[in-house]
């Protein structure tokens, strides 16, 4: 927390900010930096601005509703010395911060600078993911510096797959599974199918804990593919998370997007994101009620880390029942209730409870976002330009070291480094 509340630099000395994408994990603190005094623009792409005035807004709320449950917490326990709960940020400074975002069209190169121009490409790892060319001039020399942001799979069923780097001159590249292989994608819908089919066969619940943004709407797809194969059977479908609800219409209002396969889908008057026997669940009330649904059903709710959200009243309700199934379908960082499910602990924590895990517990892989080792090396050797450096970020320290070690043999003639905190490069 300290970290994130304290920057080591001046906000108000900061020119711009670049965004590639609206996960938390990147524009998260944004609210903050702004509430500190940064009053410069915020260049993204046009999806990522809506998705992530979303994305802020529900975390500002989020922080509030958890300081104000802790400080009323600690009166009632009489603990007066203790320090007052805070939010990193209000839902006011949410709401000022996104009131400085522009939003730039993909391969539009636009000045942010003197002798500095700056393009977004299409990374495919969320809806507006963006990989950020710097074009930079100086005293007559010329220089590409790519950075990689997130970066996709490829081959999703809604996305465009990532671009390949043009004639970079020094990549800045991430690592999150640098060491690791995913399942083929090609594995989902028949993994997802057998998952359903046989937890509705027992008469059981299939509880999904899934991002808002990305994982959900990939989740819709899928069981609409299903449902309309006649591959699963027509059990009820919630998504139960506010967050989610307005994420799929974001994507509905951003078919620029999409592949090939979804935009005809679109010119045909489908909605990839309708299904028959799909609700979306908005309100607490309505939320609650799902408790009392008898019969199978297949519920989707947030946070992917169980750290959060609706997914751990559900999570509560239907851990200790042999006939459901909680399905895992996204990374869980360590120590989160999530990866304890993921890791299959006969025993999980929720809200401070110990819960016998009874309920069967399932993972699919294929569903990350992040492009694997293999995938990663595929997009660097389909891209161009002399890639003199390559930095290696956004990993842990095995996964970039594992992935500097791929790419030695295939950039015999690039300097492969995997930088520490706060060390400085002269580019």
């Amino acid at each position: 927390m300290d970290r994130n509340r304290h920057f080591p630099f001046n906000p108000s000395e900061v020119d711009c900010l670049l965004l590639s994408h609206a996960h938390i994990d990147h524009c998260g603190n944004i609210p903050n930096l702004v509430r500190q005094g940064f009053r410069g623009p915020i260049f993204t792409n046009h999806a990522t601005r809506d998705l992530a005035t979303l994305m802020l807004e529900d975390s500002a709320h989020i922080q509030e509703a958890d300081c104000l449950f802790i400080n009323r917490r600690n009166e009632k326990l009489g603990k007066t010395d203790a320090v007052p709960a805070e939010p990193l940020y209000t839902i006011q400074d949410a709401r000022a911060a996104c009131r400085q975002f522009i939003s730039v069209a993909y391969d539009r190169p636009f000045d942010i600078t003197e002798g500095c121009m700056v393009t977004f490409s299409d990374a495919g790892h969320i809806l507006g993911s963006s990989e950020i060319i710097f074009d930079l001039s100086e005293n007559g020399r010329r220089l590409r510096l790519v950075f990689s942001g997130d970066i996709g799979r490829g081959g999703n069923d809604i996305l465009r797959d990532p671009t390949p780097f043009e004639e970079a001159d020094i990549l800045i590249l991430e690592s999150t599974y640098g060491g690791r292989v995913h399942e083929p994608q090609s594995q989902v819908d028949t993994k997802l199918a057998e998952v359903v089919c046989r937890t509705v066969e027992r008469g059981g619940r299939v509880i999904i804990p899934a991002f808002s943004v990305g994982r959900s709407q990939q989740l819709i797809y899928s069981l609409r593919h299903l449902t309309e194969r006649k591959l699963i059977p027509k059990a009820p479908v919630y998504v139960d998370s506010p967050l989610s609800v307005h994420a799929t219409e974001v994507f509905r209002m951003h078919p620029d997007c999409f592949n090939d396969s979804t935009s005809e889908r679109l010119r045909r008057h489908e909605d990839p994101f309708e299904l028959p026997t799909l609700t979306f669940v908005r309100t607490v009330d309505e939320s609650k009620a799902l408790n009392d649904q008898r019969g199978s059903c297949v519920i989707i709710a947030a946070s992917g880390m169980c750290e959060a959200g609706r997914i751990r009243h559900h999570l509560r309700n239907n851990i200790d029942d042999a006939k459901n199934t909680i399905l895992m379908v996204g990374f869980c960082a360590p120590n989160t209730l999530g990866r304890f499910l993921a890791e299959r602990h006969p025993t999980v924590n929720i809200f401070g409870e110990k819960h016998e895990v009874k309920a069967e517990i399932d993972v699919i892989d294929a569903l990350s976002a992040h492009a694997d080792r293999n995938e990663l090396l595929g997009l660097v050797q389909r891209s161009t330009g002399a890639m003199t450096k390559i930095f290696l970020t956004h990993g842990q320290e095995d996964q970039s070291e594992a992935l500097a070690r791929s790419l030695a043999p295939l950039r015999p003639g690039s300097r492969i480094h995997v930088p520490h905190l706060h060390e400085s490069i002269d580019l």
